[in-house]
């Protein structure tokens, strides 16, 4: 693992003073043995998966899926992170007619995944929202630490928006966004802030985190705390354990250098200025996941800021009221959907009438981490659980959608 510091923008990169105290958590070296741990474990994962890939790729070459992208594309900036395009099963390529365009981001711990985990996902919101859907590719750690896929991320985004030949909204600055999932979420929340992409003639209009892992500076264990433990449902979504828990440390250790500022918000994005981050901004979390708790935290400071309403609670790690210290609820959802009347499940602010911007929260009940990618769920899951993650699957790309199309790009 390097300890080389990043570069001047990502060291320099602020948050508010209420945010961040004088002393900053430093990532800490570990011992000798356990760095061999961690290596080891790392580099066989990535041993075994390399050649799972290698045959999924090669089975889906000459029995191509449904789920496929229309064009696979490389630019000069990185020829070797290909990008996936996915238009709308309705749009007609021949036309001139532009689309608003979601450009997303796997997860994977910042170490594993693949563009192509997503492309499920990626296929079903460009059908059904006829959104142009853009899949970016990142390196990876440990070869790749903290901030290395921040710059990949930023010199793919700004060859896609220079890139004449992709119909892309460019109308009122652009009519774009970024989603990703997990630690994709954090790499989305990241690169948005970044100078070059934020001050952009068509910068992104939202940034969207699908179960991030958004704040470095809390230890995994901390985290399990403020997760609900539902044993009544049936296995994963009952165990006694998180499913992260067993990688995280690895993930960590991965991908972060020695002595790095935790609380440095392209690191840890719970730490960004309002002002540095999209106009708007969507959390989408699962409830039975430790990383939920900072998602929402996010959310609800956001919506402080953004409307100025001092009354307005945001959640606490240590407070003595559960409803505040727990990211959901000890029972089990009375329904099979989404619970948009509850505040703690769902809100959605926005300010200036709209144009200033704004924020939406949405806690997806009695799901798992990953509960909306198909191989996570056949991985991960019982029949119940798959079935249960596959509804709600659904109904996130449909609100999300409406969101993004009705209230960030006005469409």
């Amino acid at each position: 693992m390097s300890a080389a510091s990043p570069d001047n923008e990502t060291s320099s990169a602020q948050t508010s003073s209420s945010a961040r105290p004088d002393t900053q958590p430093k990532s800490a070296e570990p011992s000798l043995l356990a760095k061999l741990s961690h290596a080891s474990y790392i580099y066989t994962l990535k041993g075994i998966l390399k050649p799972i890939f290698w045959l999924r790729d090669w089975s889906e070459y000459f029995y191509p899926p449904d789920s496929r992208p229309n064009i696979v594309k490389a630019y000069d900036c990185h020829p070797t992170l290909p990008i996936r395009i996915f238009f709308p099963a309705t749009y007609d390529q021949t036309s001139p007619a532009t689309l608003p365009t979601l450009f997303t981001i796997h997860g994977g711990g910042f170490c594993f995944g693949h563009i192509r985990d997503d492309d499920e996902w990626n296929r079903a919101f460009a059908d059904t929202q006829d959104v142009l859907v853009i899949a970016l590719n990142y390196s990876k750690a440990p070869g790749s630490p903290f901030p290395a896929a921040l710059h990949d991320l930023e010199a793919l985004v700004l060859a896609i928006l220079a890139d004449e030949s992709l119909p892309i909204d460019r109308d009122r600055g652009g009519r774009t966004a970024l989603l990703g999932f997990s630690a994709g979420a954090n790499l989305a929340l990241a690169v948005s802030q970044l100078d070059s992409i934020r001050t952009h003639p068509h910068a992104p209009a939202a940034a969207v985190s699908f179960y991030g892992y958004l704040d470095m500076s809390i230890p995994p264990a901390a985290k399990l705390a403020n997760r609900p433990w539902k044993p009544s449902l049936s296995p994963p979504r009952g165990d006694k354990t998180d499913s992260l828990m067993g990688l995280a440390p690895t993930f960590d250790w991965s991908y972060i250098p020695y002595g790095q500022d935790l609380r440095d918000p392209l690191l840890s994005p719970v730490f960004a200025d309002r002002e540095k981050l999209p106009p708007f901004v969507g959390i989408v979390g699962a409830e039975l996941d430790m990383l939920a708790f900072e998602g929402w935290g996010l959310a609800c400071r956001l919506a402080r800021e953004g409307s100025g309403d001092a009354a307005r609670r945001v959640p606490e790690r240590d407070s003595e009221d559960v409803k505040w210290r727990v990211c959901g609820r000890e029972e089990v959802a009375s329904g099979e959907g989404l619970e948009l009347a509850d505040e703690r499940f769902a809100f959605e602010e926005t300010w200036e009438g709209g144009s200033g911007g704004g924020v939406k929260w949405l806690l997806v009940p009695d799901v798992i981490h990953g509960f909306d990618n198909v191989h996570v769920r056949e991985l991960m899951g019982g029949k119940e659980a798959i079935e249960d993650g596959e509804r709600k699957a659904k109904l996130c790309v449909a609100e999300m959608g409406r969101w993004l199309k009705e209230t960030v790009w006005k469409v």
